[in-house]
């Protein structure tokens, strides 16, 4: 009987030495995740690094000043000019291109098509220059484009706010060319 006794309390007594050390090393496996639950400093940097990565590639596009759509209405109108040229001494057709300088409109017509564009993004015309005529500033200039291209230069000036582009046609070669600023 006393031996059942000592070997009972053997066995409570180690048990309880089983869980205490079970707690214990529970203990230190709970301490040890707190621990180690925050980031490294190496972590840290590269998550720094590839937001500023990104930020630095998507601001520019947000800072746009108006250039870019001022630009694009410029070559749009060049190649349009150029497509209107070839296209009259190619084809031997009349081509009218109109310019409404009051409405930011223009566009081109002949026998077999017609377009009309809009300016847009607050660009506007500023003037037109053709030497027969002189700088105008208000109104519809119409110049046609016949079987031997415009019988004369043609200077288109394209504002935005505080920039300004230059669309110049030359009439004996059929090609435009494109100035930043106003030139004449």
């Amino acid at each position: 009987m006393m031996t059942e006794q000592i070997n009972s309390r053997f066995k409570i007594q180690n048990s309880t030495s089983e869980n205490s050390s079970i707690l214990n090393f529970e203990f230190l496996i709970l301490n040890s995740r707190k621990a180690g639950s925050g980031f490294t400093l190496f972590e840290l940097v590269v998550v720094i690094f590839i937001i500023s990565l990104t930020t630095a590639l998507i601001m520019p596009s947000f800072w746009d000043t108006g250039e870019k759509a001022l630009k694009s209405e410029a070559k749009r109108m060049s190649g349009a000019l150029r497509y209107i040229y070839d296209e009259a001494v190619g084809k031997k057709i009349i081509y009218t291109v109109k310019v409404d300088l009051d409405d930011s409109s223009w566009g081109f017509e002949s026998e077999r098509e017609a377009r009309s564009y809009s300016l847009g993004n607050d660009v506007a015309f500023k003037d037109v220059m053709v030497p027969s005529h002189g700088e105008i500033s208000s109104g519809e200039v119409t110049i046609e484009f016949g079987p031997l291209g415009p019988a004369e230069p043609l200077t288109l000036h394209l504002i935005k706010d505080d920039l300004e582009y230059t669309v110049m046609f030359n009439h004996i070669s059929g090609r435009a060319k494109i100035f930043e600023g106003y030139v004449l």
